[in-house]
């Protein structure tokens, strides 16, 4: 059957659903994007809340972040960085330590240079992570195997770490995996060492130090206004039928979309709110069932006076890392933070995060504080996408292609950076639509 036009439903306005329809529409496919809230951007949001411009999702960008430079650059977007703090504090058993933050960089060099060992011989091409299940080499691929189970501090536990120490990489990895290190599988941390060259100053650089000048809403926003394609907010989807010809999707209203192909952008944490048939393969059930690793929150903490400083706490503590981010004029700092729970804080509590803070230091003042809990939001269900036990190898691949029509995108499914930044989410927008594209222009010549 040939296609003279093909029509393609894309399901989710945030980063990667934008750059498929963008992609598709330069190759001449009409395109609909179905979003379920009132707004684009996904897990992307940009707000004015607490008297500054906030990202409450989606934040840091980089350089060696390849496919959010390339949008940086196309849309004159510019960098900046956030503060080198002044002042440590850090938590571990009923002892608060202060020191610097590059005292504290170095207390983390020793367990975390453990945690990344085999980084460089399970990832040599990092933006192909399972490449070395291809590779025949049976004694490797048999300790590749063997690193997706387990939780990610599990190295440390034989060696002759002290509990201060792995204290400290405890709460840096609650706060990277955004849920529970007993159950994060230890590869994706190897991963993110390897793309970012095995180095933790670099890893720290990528994903907590250049933030864009215009906000994610600075790039979000262009990349749609360069669209054709109509955006229908407020368009929930409750059904997708695919086969080999086509797809139709169902919404709410009981509105049903007729096309080519359809690419549902949704994180998994969403995907249990639609119903597919014929029904995702069983493994990926399972995990759609599972979920990813990632049941943390972001909150944005303002405190009176100007304070410059860094604050770490294990596992027991709900928030596990903070930050100064933004100094204001009324004479308060805004700070980040992130924890493993989303059940276990309300973000928009002050008393309760007042109570948290003072754990590091007592004399510090919470004036107003917010966020918004992704996990308890229908259309994610979840923060950023990381890898419970198993799942690295059993988990973002059972969704990167089908016999059918039916296609995923998005930052859950990325094969380079797959989730904490929209990289990944652009990554898949891309090669998803190319892919799409191919399979038309095969049609049409054959």
């Amino acid at each position: 059957m040939v296609i003279e036009r093909p029509r393609v439903t894309i399901v989710g306005a945030g980063f990667s659903g934008l750059v498929a329809a963008r992609e598709l529409e330069g190759a001449g496919v009409e395109v609909t994007v179905l979003e379920a809230r009132d707004r684009i951007g996904g897990r992307a949001w940009t707000e004015q809340r607490l008297g500054h411009t906030l990202e409450l999702g989606a934040t840091w960008v980089h350089w060696m972040q390849p496919f959010i430079w390339t949008e940086i650059t196309r849309y004159g977007q510019t960098i900046y960085p956030s503060p080198v703090t002044e002042n440590a504090y850090w938590l571990s058993g009923d002892e608060v330590h202060h020191g610097s933050e590059a005292e504290l960089d170095a207390k983390l060099e020793r367990p975390q240079a453990k945690i990344f060992e085999g980084s460089r011989d399970f990832f040599p091409y990092p933006h192909d992570p399972l490449h070395i299940l291809g590779s025949g080499d049976d004694e490797i691929i048999a300790r590749f195997r063997a690193a997706d189970q387990g939780g990610v501090l599990d190295a440390l536990r034989d060696g002759d770490f002290t509990q201060e120490e792995i204290d400290l990489a405890d709460a840096y990895w609650s706060a990277g995996y955004n849920g529970y290190t007993a159950s994060a599988s230890p590869l994706m941390a190897k991963h993110w060492a390897s793309l970012s060259d095995h180095r933790l100053s670099l890893l720290d650089e990528q994903t907590l130090r250049f933030k864009l000048t215009g906000g994610m809403r600075g790039i979000y926003e262009a990349i749609a206004a360069d669209l054709r394609a109509q955006i229908r907010l407020n368009s929930i989807v409750t059904a997708v039928e695919h086969d080999e010809r086509g797809a139709a999707v169902t919404l709410e209203d009981g509105t049903v979309l007729r096309s080519d192909a359809v690419i549902v952008t949704a994180p998994l944490g969403a995907l249990a709110r639609i119903s597919f048939t014929p029904p995702l393969p069983e493994k990926a059930q399972e995990v759609v069932e599972e979920g990813f690793n990632c049941t943390g929150f972001k909150i944005w903490i303002k405190i009176k006076g100007h304070h410059s400083l860094i604050a770490y706490a294990p596992t027991g503590h709900p928030i596990a890392l903070v930050r100064s981010e933004y100094f204001l004029d009324d004479d308060t700092t805004i700070l980040v933070g992130f924890g493993s729970d989303h059940t276990t804080i309300d973000l928009d509590d002050r008393d309760q995060v007042d109570e948290l803070v003072k754990r590091w230091r007592p004399d510090l003042e919470v004036v107003e504080c917010t966020g918004h809990d992704w996990g308890a939001d229908p259309w994610s269900g979840q923060t950023w996408a990381t890898p419970r036990s198993g799942q690295f190898l059993e988990g973002w691949s059972l969704f990167r292609g089908t016999q059918s029509r039916l296609r995923f995108a998005g930052a859950d499914w990325a094969k380079g950076w797959n989730g904490v930044v929209v990289d990944g989410a652009i990554e898949t927008g891309i090669t998803t639509a190319r892919g799409l594209i191919e399979e038309f222009r095969a049609m049409k010549e054959a």
